[in-house]
């Protein structure tokens, strides 16, 4: 079985966020840049899947630009056996999906898998577009995925609860929390990722559908105002003043 598993290159959690002058861009200055941990549930999932069956492959891809090698290069010392990388800037999910697409079209993968989101626009839009940009079957929000011969058993959270859907193969999914454990590259991952290859593919012709005019970072928490828990009319009053009651 073959897997595509998108990946996307995003600040790490800890990051303290900046934006530049025109507030148009981050300020990359001193930001370590990781593998979108819902992307990496679907890529440790693949492995598994690929080490099971004793067959087929695992590669990633990532549209970006060159700073995007280092990210790629840590899936390949997880275990994905190719990385590619889409030379173009990712301002809009539409653009990454056509690039995405135009890459899978020929490909005759049996699976294409990322996360359900970034971690950073929360976007949910990518694997969807991806999806219907191929004509596939999509399911996301995925937290278990179960492969028998060409059926895929996936089970989903849903409002209120979980359903579980079976599918043919190929087909797209998008993942969450629960479908894999993350895995740690070892000492010979990293060796070995030094030599798999990292192929830099040009873009198809493809629009930005949309446009970020500005990024603000939100309001400074104000401070705490601490009420004898005695004091009930106070509370009151506050709560009132806030329209909470």
């Amino acid at each position: 079985m073959n897997s595509l598993i998108c990946i996307s290159s995003v600040p790490d959690t800890t990051t303290k966020i900046t934006f530049d002058a025109s507030g148009k861009e981050l300020n990359k200055a001193g930001v370590q840049f990781v593998i979108n941990p819902y992307d990496e549930f679907a890529l440790v999932r693949a492995l598994e899947f690929k080490e099971k069956l004793n067959t087929g492959k695992v590669v990633v891809i990532s549209v970006g630009e060159a700073d995007v090698d280092q990210v790629l290069r840590k899936a390949l010392a997880i275990g994905a056996d190719e990385a590619v990388r889409i030379d173009a800037a990712p301002r809009d999910a539409r653009f990454v999906a056509e690039q995405i697409a135009a890459y899978a079209e020929d490909k005759n993968f049996d699976l294409i898998m990322g996360g359900k989101e970034s971690i950073d626009f929360n976007g949910s839009e990518v694997m969807g577009m991806v999806a219907a940009l191929l004509g596939l079957p999509f399911v996301s929000f995925a937290t278990r995925l179960e492969i028998n011969g060409r059926i895929a058993e996936i089970r989903r959270e849903i409002d209120g609860g979980a359903e579980v859907l079976e599918g043919s193969l190929p087909l797209v999914l998008g993942a969450q929390k629960g479908m894999a454990e993350w895995r740690i590259p070892n000492m010979r991952g990293i060796m070995a990722a030094r030599t798999k290859p990292l192929t830099v593919v040009k873009p198809v012709e493809a629009k930005n559908y949309t446009e970020s005019i500005k990024f603000d970072l939100p309001p400074a928490k104000a401070g705490c105002k601490y009420i004898d828990p005695k004091n009930v009319q106070e509370v009151v009053k506050v709560l009132q003043e806030k329209g909470v009651i």
